[in-house]
């Protein structure tokens, strides 16, 4: 296999940095919503706020600490880093899967490009990173 030139190795690194920096920022908006920076947001309902118990006891085990006892002051790097992780590889192995024609709708155990993704995605009121992502796990599941 042939080397990239250089021109394109910066220009991938460049977009790779690009696409880390969205998907943290995601990320922390998303753990914000659910409040694990702070105290409870007022509306949120019972499950909510299991979810975000849980979340803040996940980001402690990855080394993010209460910063104030009385505030609930929580920090989130490593949480928001693992999250965006995460979220980033199941989009790269969900790309990879639909450009080698093994992405899977689970339902009629078909391959499906991401334009019949998205397709059904928008059927489902869904974004088709979401379902693509969601079909890769049930191929690495073997589901």
């Amino acid at each position: 296999m042939q080397t990239l030139p250089t021109d394109l190795r910066q220009q991938l690194e460049r977009t790779v940095i690009e696409a880390r920096n969205v998907a943290e920022a995601g990320a922390c908006a998303a753990l914000k919503e659910f409040a694990v920076h702070h105290r409870p947001y007022g509306h949120m309902d019972a499950g909510q706020r299991i979810l975000r118990r849980r979340l803040r006891a996940h980001a402690r085990q990855l080394g993010d600490r209460l910063l104030n006892a009385r505030t609930r002051e929580h920090t989130i790097e490593h949480l928001v880093q693992e999250t965006a992780y995460k979220h980033w590889h199941s989009m790269l192995f969900a790309r990879f899967l639909a450009e080698n024609d093994l992405l899977i709708e689970p339902e009629n155990d078909v391959a499906i490009t991401l334009d019949e993704c998205e397709d059904l995605a928008r059927g489902q009121g869904s974004d088709k990173w979401a379902l693509a992502a969601q079909y890769a796990l049930h191929v690495a599941a073997g589901v």
